[in-house]
């Protein structure tokens, strides 16, 4: 049984206190380190099973609350706004504290980030991916610059009127359009939700507060420049080559265009030389594969992945 310890660390922003846990084996003995960097509108404690998993295989999991998120939000009116300035490099160098908190030189370290986590690993690892042992792309996408600088400057737009801290349904409408509306949004159908087909997360997901809240317009002005920047060919380039790297998605998930925006980025990343890539699409899974009815075949999958880059 895994060991759950909670701690915090000062963000980048010089002022939040971030919220982040770490689970260990019951004996306190690991030999790898996994980093696991949460989606939009969620919390890192949603992840506990999946890193209750890997500590029972010897692995020490930890992760935070994104500025805006969960715990490291010091009220419900903090959920949804990152920081002033310029966040995504504050979101991506809290990801690298926590990193420096808790890697050791004898141990191997890997990274996962899912969904909005997936955008910011893969900026990270642009930046300080130097080191790591492996990266995990889960549940990412690649939007068009176009419509990115589209959304980018609604967001202006409405903030010249309304401020930066507004919460605006157009935003959100927009944002969630195209595959997602395949889906129920609101929890209404759960059976047929665009999260996973397994109901009663899906239900419990709809009833969490830290899971249904609205995002700023501060923080989807913030997110979108960060999947412009991930887009970017040259961007890519500065990914260590010799970094291992597993993207995983499922086929049902329409912020991967159901495996097509995840092809793309597959292809984006070999032309960029990456040497050790692998690509998996988990047929009729949707966007939370740590959450699906078929979970332990995925989290197997990661581990195994692992243990083989060790």
């Amino acid at each position: 049984m895994a060991v759950k310890q909670e701690f915090t660390f000062l963000s980048g922003d010089g002022k939040t206190e971030v919220h982040a846990v770490r689970w260990l084996p019951d004996n306190g003995d690991y030999r790898a380190v996994f980093q696991i960097s949460h989606g939009m509108i969620e919390f890192i404690e949603r992840y506990e099973p999946f890193a209750a998993f890997l500590a029972d295989n010897g692995y020490m999991a930890v992760g935070h609350d994104h500025l805006g998120h969960g715990k490291t939000a010091k009220t419900p009116e903090d959920w949804g706004y990152f920081a002033d300035g310029e966040s995504p490099e504050i979101l991506i160098g809290d990801m690298h504290k926590l990193r420096m908190l808790s890697q050791e030189p004898d141990k191997p370290y890997f990274m996962l980030g899912h969904s909005m986590g997936s955008y910011l690993l893969r900026r990270y690892l642009s930046v300080y991916g130097g080191g790591l042992s492996g990266a995990v792309i889960m549940g990412t996408g690649a939007n068009p610059d176009a419509a990115v600088k589209l959304g980018m400057a609604v967001c202006k737009t409405i903030a010249a009127f309304k401020g930066w801290k507004y919460r605006s349904p157009f935003m959100e409408k927009l944002f969630f359009s195209g595959g997602f509306q395949k889906f129920d949004m609101d929890g209404t159908h759960p059976e047929n939700s665009w999260l996973t087909k397994d109901t009663e997360i899906v239900r419990y997901y709809y009833f969490e507060p830290r899971c249904t809240f609205k995002f700023t317009l501060k923080a989807y002005y913030d997110f979108l420049k960060t999947v412009y920047y991930v887009n970017q060919k040259e961007n890519a380039e500065k990914i260590p080559v010799n970094l291992p790297i597993l993207m995983v998605a499922g086929d049902r998930d329409p912020v991967g265009e159901f495996g097509r925006a995840v092809k793309r980025v597959y292809k984006m990343y070999r032309a960029a030389g990456i040497k050790d890539i692998t690509l998996k699409l988990y047929e009729n899974d949707r966007h939370e594969i740590l959450n699906e009815t078929d979970k332990e075949r995925v989290f197997d999958d990661i581990l195994n992945w692992c243990e083989s880059r060790r």
